[in-house]
């Protein structure tokens, strides 16, 4: 009985909530910025959003396939993202602070 009426409230809960607004991307992630030489081997030269510069990279990371394979969180650095990493092997959660280094 205790969980008949706790199902129904939460029911009326979820339809008394305003509908979803759609998220805005802040406009720091949309400012184009420059990438260092060592990154724009990687990702091209042409200024880019951060967000499509990681973008860039994780296609770059999968077109070589440079995950490591018993943990793929982990990326295996080629001799450009050596460069960039300035170590032998990154974790993803690593990428952003270490791209940002590299763009201005």
């Amino acid at each position: 009985m205790a969980t008949a009426k706790k199902a129904a409230a939460g029911k009326t809960a979820a339809a008394d909530k305003a509908p979803a607004k759609k998220r805005t991307p802040h406009a720091a992630f949309l400012k184009p910025l420059t990438p260092s030489p060592a990154l724009a081997a990687v990702v091209g030269s042409t200024p880019l959003p951060r967000t499509e510069i990681v973008s860039k990279l994780w296609t770059y990371i999968k077109e070589h396939d440079l995950q490591d394979k018993a943990n793929r969180r982990l990326v295996n650095a080629d001799a450009k993202l050596k460069e960039v990493f300035g170590k032998a092997q990154a974790t993803m959660f690593e990428l952003p602070g270490l791209i940002g280094k590299h763009v201005s």
